[in-house]
């Protein structure tokens, strides 16, 4: 078995510092919840809502292993409001392999949304966007996934190293049940330099400036009859949603 590769998290009091020098860093789950002002249990608490994903029915790869929730949110002047629920969209500049077209997921449940955890979440990490760009208003995508290994091997980012075409994205492992891979690579967008590790620590976060890095993570396999790999991941875009009027 190949050794795990730790994460290197920073601290989460020179986490703006970090991120505006390196374009990315990474957060341990501790670390979220002082910043988020909850308790790691409050997470732990939504959790199984992962096990009710609806199968992504758009893969063009023919597999069946991704599994998913999509809503979105406007974070404007301190205020988090979820909009009605709208097509996730993105450029074939972005996603060569499933850009281009509307992609309509099932929402998130209403367990996940009211919990305690999940507006103190969204807040802190926008708030974070907010003191990096000095932008008041932020345009948020929020996507539940499930990769799993029923048919072998499950491929988390199967459009491969990529940019999602936004300000900041951040990856937050949920789970990792009886799985091997799944490593997470993060490589500069305009340089030689690259950063591989493995998140393992449930709830903690890979915060991404998007216009400097770009990032993958690589397929998953099962070390028994079956495993998955659960992630949250939240999208931070100014100026509006991605939408096919972009074409």
């Amino acid at each position: 078995m190949s050794t795990l590769i730790t994460p290197p998290y920073a601290s989460r009091y020179a986490l703006q510092e970090i991120v505006a020098q390196s374009g990315y860093a990474l957060l341990s789950p501790q670390d979220l919840c002082d910043i988020a002002e909850f308790d790691l249990t409050e997470l732990h608490a939504i959790q199984h809502s992962w096990n009710d994903l609806p199968t992504d029915n758009y893969l063009k790869d023919g597999g069946r292993y991704r599994y998913r929730r999509h809503s979105c949110f406007v974070f404007d002047g301190g205020q988090l409001k979820q909009t009605p629920h709208r097509a996730h969209w993105q450029p074939i500049a972005y996603n060569a392999l499933h850009g281009g077209m509307e992609r309509w997921f099932e929402p998130m449940s209403a367990d996940v949304l009211e919990s305690a955890a999940w507006r103190p979440l969204l807040h802190a990490l926008a708030n974070l966007c907010v003191q990096l760009k000095n932008e008041p208003t932020w345009y948020i995508e929020a996507h539940q996934f499930r990769i799993d290994t029923t048919d072998g091997i499950g491929r988390p980012t199967p459009e491969g190293a990529h940019r999602d075409g936004v300000d900041f994205v951040a990856v937050l492992l949920v789970d990792r049940h009886e799985i091997k891979g799944g490593e997470t690579r993060v490589f500069e967008a305009a340089g030689p330099n690259g950063q591989r590790f493995t998140l393992t620590e449930s709830w903690s976060v890979l915060f991404l400036d998007d216009e400097r890095v770009i990032h993958e993570s690589t397929p998953i396999q099962p070390m028994g009859d079956a495993g998955h790999r659960d992630t949250l991941v939240l999208t931070f875009r100014r100026g509006g949603f991605q939408g096919s009027d972009e074409m």
